[in-house]
């Protein structure tokens, strides 16, 4: 594990103060959190993205997906 340092704008800290005071966390847990769920949003964007290329590439052909 490693110790990082970083700096925050006055207003995007007192936002982040804010949110951990009602959430009852610590800054440490909040920014941890908020690394994960952001980096989980970019694979999904990521994996979209491979998806319409695929369908680009790939188009629905008609009757697919008829039962």
């Amino acid at each position: 594990m490693k110790t990082i340092q970083l700096t925050l704008d006055d207003d995007l800290l007192d936002r982040v103060n804010q949110m951990i005071a009602q959430q009852q966390t610590s800054l440490t847990l909040f920014i941890k959190e908020s690394l994960i769920h952001y980096l989980h949003k970019l694979k999904i964007k990521e994996m979209e993205k491979q998806h319409r290329e695929g369908y680009s590439e790939h188009p629905i052909e008609k009757g697919e997906f008829d039962v």
